[in-house]
């Protein structure tokens, strides 16, 4: 089970597989590697189209991604379960912790890290809801030294190594007080020699980190688009002083009317009784369900104001949740200029290879904003936009569960959210 394994420093994906290797006895090469540039050579995307690390070349040629099928390869036969039903629920716990511990332990702790921006609904929600995942394991774990069978499983492995960024970072001791169970199954899990030789020693957070805004910021530097504008003008504009200049008169001949700039649709318009900025200072900061929709409904201005349901077109694109976040993260950024008139909270659902965009879209006026300035219509024809009847009670039902990214959506598993403000 030697081979080679392409991964970047420190990636939590690929402890799991290093710490079932050093379980196994497998041999795994690690060779330099710059996340950005190796994995997007043509040598590399002929072995992985997708471009995504961990990333694992066996001895004979054959590639593996996506890290719990590596982890897997990697294991002896004691970490994939002795049995069926053991295979079974160490797969249960594995998916468990993919599919439904991580998204939210990212949302808590990438902004922390600077890797995310903050949202404050999106965090409650995620501390929730780690909170009900915990409460599940310490259940679990009430009588149990393993989640599976008497030994270290695949099960310990991935639950533990997506734990570790919480753990480290953002439970504190009153946190994780009520989860004795769970600090215990941890502290005794990654204090194993295997664990030990690729963690290192694990300390545990004393005081929960906040969102680092510095950090942000470094990592993602704001485009300046008034410098970009200018450049690009003043490059539009050098072969033309190059020429010889005409005279006045005959310029004045040959002057041909330039199509006028984009105008702000909205200019002009009277203030309304709807305030946006403070609606969405409260939806930041307050309480998503008692705070900020309630305030939401006594003040919006139907008049001033539409609500639209924005469902994408090609689902059968969005190979995998993180391509469909990028896609949402990609429109906001390019309709930046919107951001004082409109609102949107938009979601990602399903799983891989199974995913979906829908979300509201808050305009002023009674037209789709999209539709009143070129500038903002690039990403939009992408989508299906219904106007949406805040006086119907079904309207006004999905327009509170998209705000609160919690319901039936229509029979749809929300995933998570992307907040336009």
């Amino acid at each position: 089970m030697a081979g080679t394994l392409y991964t970047y420093p420190d990636n939590f994906r690929a402890y799991k597989i290093l710490i079932a290797a050093e379980y196994s006895g497998a041999k795994i090469t690690l060779p330099p590697f710059k996340l950005g540039e190796t994995n997007q050579t043509a040598e590399f995307l002929k072995k992985f189209p997708l471009g995504k690390v961990p990333a694992f070349e066996t001895q004979d040629g054959k590639c593996i991604y996506e890290s719990n099928a590596i982890a897997y390869y990697v294991s002896s036969d004691q970490l994939r379960g002795k049995s069926p039903l053991e295979g079974a629920l160490i797969q249960q716990y594995v998916n468990f912790a993919d599919q439904e511990l991580l998204p939210a332990v990212a949302t808590w702790v990438f902004p922390t890290l600077g890797l995310m921006q903050y949202n404050k609904q999106a965090t409650d929600k995620a501390m929730e809801d780690i909170k009900k995942f915990l409460t599940v394991l310490n259940n679990a774990l009430l009588t149990r030294t393993f989640l599976v069978g008497e030994r270290v499983t695949l099960a310990d492995i991935a639950l533990a190594c997506n734990l570790l960024m919480l753990y480290k970072q953002v439970m504190d001791p009153s946190f994780r007080a009520p989860f004795s169970n769970v600090n215990r199954w941890f502290l005794t899990i990654v204090n194993q020699p295997q664990f030990k030789k690729i963690l290192g020693d694990v300390k545990l957070c004393e005081a929960m980190a906040k969102f680092d805004a510095k950090k942000y910021a470094e990592l993602h530097p704001k485009t300046d688009e008034k410098k970009e504008k200018k450049a690009k003008a003043a490059k539009e504009e050098k072969p033309k002083q190059e020429k010889k200049q005409k005279p006045k008169k005959e310029e004045e001949e040959d002057d041909i009317p330039t199509e006028p700039k984009s105008k702000d649709p909205y200019a002009g318009l009277p203030k309304s009784s709807f305030d946006m900025d403070e609606f969405k200072r409260t939806f930041s900061n307050k309480d998503t369900a008692t705070v900020a929709i309630p305030y939401f409904w006594e003040h919006f201005n139907k008049e001033d104001y539409s609500v639209w349901l924005a469902e994408y077109l090609d689902d059968k694109d969005l190979k995998m949740i993180f391509m469909a976040c990028n896609l949402v993260g990609g429109m906001f950024q390019r309709i930046e200029k919107l951001r004082k008139t409109a609102f949107a909270s938009v979601g990602i659902f399903g799983v891989d290879n199974n995913a979906s965009i829908s979300g509201i879209w808050i305009c002023r006026t009674q037209e789709l904003c999209f539709n009143l300035n070129t500038d903002w219509n690039i990403d939009s024809p992408s989508y299906k936009f219904t106007k949406l009847d805040v006086d119907k009670a079904e309207h006004k039902k999905l327009i509170n569960e998209y705000l609160l990214w919690e319901g039936d959506f229509g029979g749809k598993t929300f995933n998570q959210g992307k907040i336009f403000k």
